[in-house]
């Protein structure tokens, strides 16, 4: 007996096997196996992490040099009193005058640390010292950048 199922049966498989075939390529269209080459991989080439930098040509801003006090010189003054009103040394105030009171000088015969004159403008840096590995020029004549003195010119009245 014959059953009504087997030509259903067979259609599908007739439909499997189509679709399977159809799947697969053509044996005259796959090279050859002396044809195959392998894939170029591309070789890693390190690159820099950011932007290229290009080169500064600014120059750097110059520490601007302390300004100085000038201190005229009173009667009944020391180097040591005068350096100990404004926070530095004898030495130091003796270095930053030497070139305009050259008994002022430390480094010459003729130094006299406790031989100041009155109305002597020494000129100092408050609470600065002079480094005596790095000495600083002097100057010949001081000039009042910030002055200890009244600003009123006129004369004192006389008898007092």
């Amino acid at each position: 007996m014959v059953h009504v199922r087997t030509p259903r049966l067979l259609l599908w498989i007739l439909a499997a096997t189509l679709l399977v075939a159809a799947c697969v390529p053509d044996p005259t269209n796959r090279p050859s196996p002396s044809l195959i080459v392998a894939p170029a991989i591309p070789t890693p080439v390190p690159t820099p992490a950011g932007p290229t930098p290009t080169p500064s040509f600014v120059r750097p801003t110059p520490t601007p040099q302390p300004t100085f006090f000038v201190y005229t010189v009173h009667s009944g003054d020391s180097l040591a009193a005068i350096a100990k009103r404004y926070g530095t040394t004898a030495l130091s105030i003796a270095y930053w005058n030497r070139l305009a009171y050259p008994t002022l000088d430390p480094d010459s015969a003729g130094y006299k640390p406790n031989f100041i004159g009155v109305g002597w403008m020494l000129r100092l840096i408050p609470n600065g010292v002079v480094d005596p590995e790095n000495l600083p020029p002097g100057a010949a004549t001081p000039e009042p950048l910030v002055s200890d003195e009244p600003t009123d010119p006129s004369p004192l009245p006389e008898g007092g």
